[in-house]
């Protein structure tokens, strides 16, 4: 008999405990009295309940940003630097390429000072020593050839990198798709 009182009052324990355990993880017995009208409610009302699930669905991606699109509208615009980059240019000798190569240069050049201000991620001339101290950024700094053991590392500088300073680009119009980088020509006859 006393196995039984202690195996029922073992039991009461133990629902208790779940119960409060449930209000605990609810954020108290306020939240755990509305989670169980909203499950009831959800049990017999479709519509609350599709309600409810939209409440819990994922976030929509965030729209990509159009920024980087923008400075190759840029670019296309000022220099044709991707009608250049899409053309199959194997029918062409190397003088015609290179006279090609020289204006686009020119002009890209031209559009990038006009609006975006670059500055090297390091400023020591290509062939320097330099140290790549601890807790350095590996998005700014590349490693590259033998590396082991921990920072700082010395090393030979290949290429000193580019950081954009300030970028200043013409916003889209109101209402255009900013991922059009030119727009199609239709000559009219």
């Amino acid at each position: 008999m006393e196995y039984v009182i202690f195996g029922l009052l073992g039991f009461a324990v133990g629902v208790l405990g779940m119960y409060f355990l449930l209000i605990s993880k609810a954020g108290g017995k306020l939240r755990y009295d509305l989670g169980m009208k909203v499950a009831a409610r959800s049990a017999t009302d479709p519509a609350f309940a599709a309600r409810v699930d939209q409440l819990f669905a994922p976030p929509p991606p965030p729209k990509p940003s159009a920024e980087p699109v923008r400075l190759l509208g840029v670019l296309q615009r000022e220099s044709r630097l991707l009608d250049f980059l899409m053309e199959n240019i194997s029918a062409y000798t190397n003088d015609q390429i290179g006279a090609s190569v020289r204006e686009i240069h020119a002009k890209a050049v031209a559009a990038i000072k006009k609006h975006v201000v670059l500055e090297p991620v390091l400023g020591q001339d290509e062939g320097s020593i330099v140290t790549v101290p601890a807790g350095f950024d590996p998005s700014a700094i590349k490693l590259v050839g033998q590396v082991s053991g921990q920072p700082p590392f010395k090393g030979t500088l290949v290429h000193p990198g580019w950081r954009a300073k300030s970028v200043d680009l013409p916003k889209a119009p109101e209402g255009a798709d900013e991922f059009v980088l030119m727009p199609a020509e239709v000559e009219m006859a």
